[in-house]
């Protein structure tokens, strides 16, 4: 099995190489590869490397395309999406605007030579386009991200006619193929620049097909607007601001297409107690300054309750004791981070006569003025200003 090329070399750029690096990258390969523009011998060859120069465009230009083949490379990419999805939502039309064409120079490309999935060129002409995809927030509690939980939801959407069923013909009629396209839905025009341009025919506007009697219900637009439930499983250890994809939860493809997808973004309340760092979390515990000094056995709250934790003689404030596998589950991994608890001492504020006698004999008892850390301090200072 052939080994993928690294995106990057195909494209002759940096990793750190911008949006318009790679567009200008591109668009400087494209035109010198593009099939129309080469010799009968050699368009075969010319047919692999466009191919081979857009998909790594359609990479390299999304933000979250190019992260995950960051991380992980080809297999980050094809463990993730279709090689239809590769191309999904990547923008070809933009790059030759200024020559007089957009989208249309690669609509004839891809249909003629089957890249990307020779059933595009099907959908074209029979006007069945993949539908929008949707975004949902959601706000969830710190527990839930740390366990998980199912939701349901109501989404506004586009869903295929249910008297027509998508196809935008009155039920009991059919569409007609166009005759001035003969149902391609377009026509070639010959550009000054060499390439065989398509446009949308403008009889039947790029569909391919004559709808002579709508569907009432629809329009013939093939699609009505619904509210849909949908359960969402929120999976334990999801952040603030993941995003979850449900495929084929989006909006209703037109003609019948299929759907686009749901993607779901959540929103984490901050804990009044935890914070959250990576899979750890932490927690500050205030204890009084008789029990740092004399140590204690106290009660720390946990996600799954409060558990007694030690806290030994001559604890300093800020001290932080861990707790393991008290955090939150990994997605990936499924193993548990750890609990953090930060000591805080508090210093008493209001005391009484009695209460201040003891003290002032604690010191006086204790030699404060030649304690370990004040006399280290002290020293530092003294060298300090020498």
């Amino acid at each position: 099995m052939a080994t993928k090329r690294d995106y990057y070399e195909i494209l002759g750029i940096q990793k750190t190489a911008s949006k318009d690096d790679i567009k200008k990258a591109y668009r400087s390969l494209a035109l010198k590869y593009h099939p129309d523009r080469v010799s009968v011998d050699k368009k075969k060859e010319a047919e692999e490397r466009f191919k081979e120069i857009s998909e790594a465009y359609a990479i390299l230009s999304d933000d979250q395309k190019r992260v995950q083949y960051d991380q992980y490379g080809h297999a980050g990419i094809d463990s993730r999406y279709s090689s239809e999805d590769i191309f999904r939502g990547a923008d070809f039309g933009s790059i030759f605007e200024d020559l007089g064409f957009g989208g249309s120079v690669f609509d004839d490309i891809f249909e003629n030579f089957g890249f990307f999935g020779a059933s595009q060129g099907s959908r074209r002409s029979s006007g069945r386009h993949r539908g929008s995809d949707l975004q949902y927030d959601i706000e969830i509690t710190f527990e839930e991200s740390a366990f998980g939980t199912e939701r349901a939801i109501l989404i506004p959407r586009h869903e295929a006619c249910p008297d027509c069923k998508g196809d935008g013909a009155k039920p009991g009629t059919k569409k007609e193929t166009c005759k001035v396209c003969a149902g391609r839905g377009k026509t070639a025009v010959q550009h000054s620049f060499g390439f065989i341009v398509t446009t949308a025919c403008p009889k039947c506007k790029g569909e391919g097909s004559i709808i002579k009697m709508p569907c009432p219900k629809c329009q013939g637009s093939g699609v009505v607007t619904a509210e849909r439930k949908i359960h969402v499983k929120i999976p334990a250890g999801v952040g603030d601001g993941s995003r979850l994809r449900l495929s084929g939860e989006g909006e209703a493809g037109a003609k019948g297409g299929p759907r686009g997808d749901l993607y779901v973004v959540i929103y984490v309340k901050p804990h009044q107690i935890f914070s959250r760092h990576e899979n750890d979390i932490l927690c500050e515990v205030p204890i009084s300054f008789t029990q740092a000094a004399l140590g204690a056995e106290i009660e720390v709250p946990t996600l799954e309750g409060r558990v007694k934790m030690t806290v030994p003689s001559g604890t300093q404030s800020g001290k932080i004791f861990r707790l393991k596998d008290k955090g939150i589950v990994d997605l990936h991994s499924h193993l548990r981070g750890d609990e953090h608890v930060r000591i805080i001492v508090e210093t008493p504020t209001r005391l009484n006569t009695q209460q201040k006698k003891s003290l002032e004999e604690f010191a006086r008892i204790s030699g404060e003025d030649i304690s370990p850390m004040r006399k280290s301090f002290t020293d530092k200072v003294k060298e300090m200003f020498k």
